[in-house]
C-alpha cells in the first residue's frame, strides 16, 4: 500500500503544472460523462490511487474505481473506469495517465525480474536511481512488481561507494569512519568491483558488500567466501537477459537500477465513452 501523504502534493503539482491558467476548452463541457482505462499491453498494474487523486482533487462529483493494485492484465482489458463532470474528466486526463503509466512501467518491469529470480531464493532491490520528487510512488511500484526496496535515502543506512572510498582514503578509513558517523545498529555496506577489494572491506569490519560489475563467476566465489556471514548483493550491469547467470551463484540480493531509471511506460489509453 501507499499513503496519500506519498501522492497528495504531487497530484496537485501536476494538475497546476498541465492547467496553470485553467482548461478553457474542457470547462464548457459541463454535462456528466464516463470513460474507461484500457491497457494496451500486458503487465501488472500500478497507481490506481495516484490516478484516482487526479480526478478527486479536481471534484467532489467524480466517481473512480481501479483494479486493484498488482493485477496482471492483458491486452484491451479495462483496468479503470471514472464517471463525473466531463470537463473533470478531460483536465484529469493526462495527469492520470502520466502517473499509471509510469508506475505499471515500473511494476511491470520489476516482475519480470522477480519472476526469473524467486525460484531462486534472490531478492530483487531498487535503488536511488529514481525521478527527482517521484521516490516514493517508484518505490512503491517496485513493491508492486514484487520487488524489494534498498535504503529510500541516504539518512537510512551507509552504503560505501567508489567516490566514498575515495573521499576517506581507501577501504579501511572509509569503514572506520562509517562506524564513527552512525549508531550501533546501522550496518555498513561496502561497494567493491574485486574480490581483493571484497577481502579489504570484510577485514575492516564491513557488514555487507555490494558486488558491483563483477562476472557471474566472481560473485559465486564472493558467495562461497562470505555468503554465510555478510549481507550480499550485486549491481551493475545485470540485466533480464543474463539474470539467470546471476541468481545461479545463490546471491541472495541483485539491485537493479533500471527499474525505475529505464522502466518503459505501459500503455493505457483513457476513452470517453458517455
Amino acid at each position: 500500500m501507499i499513503a496519500r501523504l506519498d501522492y497528495d502534493r504531487l497530484v496537485r503539482g501536476a494538475l497546476a503544472e498541465d492547467a496553470p491558467y485553467g482548461d478553457p476548452f474542457g470547462a464548457s463541457f459541463t454535462a456528466p460523462g464516463r470513460a474507461l482505462f484500457l491497457s494496451r499491453n500486458e503487465g501488472t498494474f500500478c497507481g490506481g490511487p495516484v490516478g484516482a487523486e487526479a480526478f478527486r482533487q479536481l471534484s467532489p462529483e467524480v466517481e473512480v474505481r481501479f483494479v486493484d493494485e498488482g493485477s496482471r492484465v492483458s491486452r484491451d482489458d479495462t483496468v479503470g473506469e471514472v464517471s463525473g463532470p466531463m470537463w473533470a474528466l478531460l483536465r484529469g486526463e493526462r495527469v492520470a495517465l502520466n502517473f499509471i503509466q509510469r508506475l505499471s512501467g515500473i511494476a511491470t518491469l520489476t516482475a519480470r525480474y522477480v519472476e526469473i529470480a524467486a525460484p531462486h531464493g534472490t531478492r530483487i532491490l531498487d535503488t536511488r536511481k529514481t525521478t527527482p520528487l517521484l521516490r516514493a510512488l517508484e518505490k512503491y511500484a517496485v513493491r508492486t512488481g514484487g520487488g524489494v526496496n534498498h535504503r529510500n535515502s541516504l539518512s537510512d543506512g551507509v552504503l560505501v561507494k567508489e567516490n566514498g572510498i575515495r573521499a576517506a582514503g581507501g577501504i579501511e578509513a572509509a569503514v572506520a569512519a562509517a562506524r564513527k558517523a552512525i549508531h550501533h545498529l546501522c550496518r555498513v555496506e561496502v561497494e567493491v568491483e574485486t574480490l581483493a577489494e571484497a577481502g579489504q572491506a570484510v577485514a575492516a569490519g564491513a557488514d555487507g558488500l555490494l558486488l558491483d560489475n563483477m562476472p557471474p563467476e566472481l560473485v559465486l566465489e564472493a558467495v562461497v567466501r562470505y555468503g554465510d556471514r555478510l549481507f550480499l548483493e550485486a549491481s551493475g550491469g545485470i540485466t533480464l537477459d543474463n539474470l539467470e547467470a546471476y541468481v545461479r551463484t545463490g546471491i541472495p540480493n541483485i539491485a537493479i537500477g533500471a527499474l525505475t531509471h529505464s522502466a518503459p511506460a505501459f500503455d493505457i489509453s483513457f476513452e470517453i465513452v458517455a
